[in-house]
């Protein structure tokens, strides 16, 4: 039996394949090495459903957000390891997760929108070009985060219209001392801040609005994507919620800067087992 593993910072969706090619789908918490141990993923996975099957897995292939450094993926091989005693181990970036769900074994352009945001050129087999991810102080240009930055900023400065500011304040109930105490004291800032997103799609309609998330998304092709070799040339597939949600933003801003857009998808886990069954 085969597992195929894609884990964000929140939850890790599990498939197991079995012989006849049979899915099973189960869940875990995210295994990011950023947020997590060894010692509490080996506790997350022993109290789960996966523990009754164990036994008759003989492959996982496991990606996960924070697993670009050796010293990072091994704090997660370890404990996969200790607990697939009969499996052989591999965990990858959720970058190269994105690329095989996309791209399957072609070339081509792979980004990934959601709370953050990254990027890379995919020769078929391995990434060959990454545009470092800066994360959403520095970076992440047109991902969740960004966006509610920006929307925040324009709320907290007056920049909004009346209707939109009325409309917000009804929606979250928040003022400008709750929102700095959020992004300034509080843990996890970035999703505090991707959690407006959904509102500012449900208003993308406003003028301001619709100028503002262009102007972000202008912004990722800017200094992401049109840093790629002959990225004219090469089609660009996208991967996450923010890329799913506002997909056809994406293609109108795409236009601008002569980028064909490929496959939009939500979560990368289907198409990462048929890439593993093919």
């Amino acid at each position: 039996m085969i597992l195929v593993a894609d884990s964000g910072s929140t939850k890790t969706d599990w498939r197991l394949i079995d012989e006849k090619g049979k899915v099973r789908q189960f869940s875990t918490i995210g295994f990011n090495p950023y947020f997590i141990n060894s010692t509490d993923i080996l506790s997350e996975l022993t109290t789960s459903t996966i523990s009754a099957i164990k036994g008759n897995v003989s492959k996982v292939y496991f990606y996960a957000a924070g697993c670009s450094t050796q010293e990072n993926k091994d704090v997660v091989r370890e404990p996969l390891t200790t607990f697939f005693s009969n499996a052989k181990i591999e965990v990858e970036h959720d970058m190269l997760a994105a690329a095989r769900a996309t791209c399957s074994k072609k070339r081509g352009m792979v980004a990934i929108l959601g709370t953050g945001a990254n990027s890379c050129l995919y020769n078929g087999i391995e990434i060959v070009e990454n545009v470092r991810a800066l994360g959403f102080i520095l970076g992440d240009s047109g991902s969740g985060a960004d966006i509610g930055k920006t929307f925040i900023k324009a709320f907290l400065g007056g920049e909004l219209s009346l209707e939109i500011e009325e409309k917000f304040k009804k929606e979250y109930n928040l003022n400008a001392d709750s929102i700095l105490d959020a992004v300034y004291k509080k843990a996890l800032p970035n999703r505090f801040l991707a959690g407006f997103s959904h509102f500012i799609f449900n208003h993308i309609d406003n003028p301001d609005i619709q100028k503002m998330v262009e102007h972000r998304f202008e912004l990722f092709f800017e200094k992401n994507i049109c840093k790629y070799s002959d990225y004219e040339n090469n089609t660009l597939h996208l991967v996450g919620s923010i890329a799913f949600v506002y997909q056809e933003v994406l293609k109108k801003v795409a236009l601008k800067y002569n980028v064909k857009i490929g496959k939009v998808i939500k979560q990368p886990i289907e198409e990462l087992v048929n890439y593993h069954l093919s």
